[in-house]
């Protein structure tokens, strides 16, 4: 009798480690991930300018875990630009933009980070993507994963697209350029437009015919020049920005017509 109670607690206390065991891996715990979209040589990517649209979902199935947009500002042009940076030291503050989802994971998942920006200006939206693994319970918060948007926004002012215009008749050119987080491009300032190469490509018949230096006059991030087309045909002009110290680039295309 006294072993079959010796057996009976034996078993007990093994079915209840067997049950605790069980009861610990199969635990949710919320994860916390924070995403942030950073143009290249410049500031964090927000609401200002459209945001980022991020998607974290499963490599394999394709499976959507979570999306939606960065929201907040482009942040400090001190600490961003200007001040050395220690390493772990935060570059986001309370108001950079960011996206923020907390997901409920039994073990850890890998996932694949799609980041879309600046997501208002397709002429300049990039796809950029990383991937990590998630660790239940072990957030990825402060700065959290911080993905790298490189170029500029180019948009063409002048000439509109397919307008008419005379032949031997000066056109203008004009063209909006900003880093992909909206930031300003200036003569002389923090992203300075004298050392930005901005030109006006002209092609005719699909033959490049002219290039044409841009720059900075009248108002900031608006790039000007002129040409006058001598014969008559179908145009189509290519505004390109450059920085040779960075490596971002930047384009825009218009069609027009010369009678």
């Amino acid at each position: 009798m006294r072993y079959l109670f010796i057996l009976f607690l034996c078993l007990s206390f093994a079915a209840s480690a067997f049950a605790q065991q069980q009861a610990a891996t199969e635990v949710v715990q919320a994860t916390t991930l924070v995403v942030r979209a950073k143009a290249k040589d410049a500031k964090f990517i927000g609401t200002s300018i459209g945001g980022a649209y991020v998607v974290v979902k499963d490599p394999v199935t394709a499976k959507v875990l979570a999306e939606g947009f960065t929201e907040g500002s482009t942040g400090n042009t001190k600490r961003i630009m200007q001040e050395p940076r220690q390493r772990n030291a935060a570059l986001a503050d309370d108001e950079t933009a960011k996206f923020e989802t907390t997901l409920q994971l039994e073990k850890p998942q890998f996932v694949t980070v799609e980041v879309w920006a600046p997501y208002n200006q397709p002429g300049a939206r990039v796809q950029a993507q990383t991937q990590l693994w998630l660790l239940p319970g072990k957030h990825i918060t402060g700065d959290g994963l911080v993905v790298e948007i490189p170029g500029f926004i180019v948009n063409a002012l002048a000439p509109q697209a397919h307008e008419s215009v005379a032949a031997g008749k000066e056109v203008p050119l004009l063209a909006n350029v900003v880093l992909t987080c909206g930031c300003p491009v200036t003569p002389g300032g923090l992203w300075d437009a004298n050392r930005y190469e901005v030109e006006a490509l002209v092609y005719q018949g699909g033959k490049l015919s002219q290039r044409v230096p841009l720059q900075v006059k009248e108002k900031d991030s608006t790039f000007r020049g002129s040409f006058v087309p001598q014969t008559a045909g179908t145009y189509e002009i290519a505004i390109t920005a450059y920085d040779p110290a960075s490596g971002n680039t930047g384009a825009a295309k218009v069609n027009f017509i010369v009678k």
